[in-house]
């Protein structure tokens, strides 16, 4: 239910946190912003303070975090988004790889 709340509340903080679709013309940098952005909001933070290049176990995203994060990128991407790809692809930039 707190997954639920928080998923709510972060759409409406961030404009690219949406269920819209991502922008054709730069699709990584759009994924990566979007992923940034989620996690500065998750973990209240700057979107400054995200490195994307650090793992996410290190900013303490546990399974269920993992869960609603791939489930928010889904709805947004507008297409299936596996939540063990987080384990698979450890940093922003290895699953904006994966996913461009």
């Amino acid at each position: 239910m707190q997954l639920q709340k928080q998923k709510h509340s972060l759409s409406q903080r961030s404009p690219l946190v949406s269920a819209s679709k991502p922008p054709t013309n730069s699709q990584s940098e759009a994924i990566r912003e979007w992923l940034v952005i989620y996690l500065a909001d998750l973990l209240e933070v700057s979107a400054d303070d995200i490195d994307t290049e650090v793992p996410f176990d290190s900013y303490g995203l546990d399974s269920s975090a993992a869960i609603g994060l791939t489930g928010d990128l889904e709805d947004w991407l507008g297409k299936e988004v596996d939540p063990i790809l987080l384990y698979d692809y450890p940093t922003i930039e290895a699953l904006v790889g994966y996913l461009s």
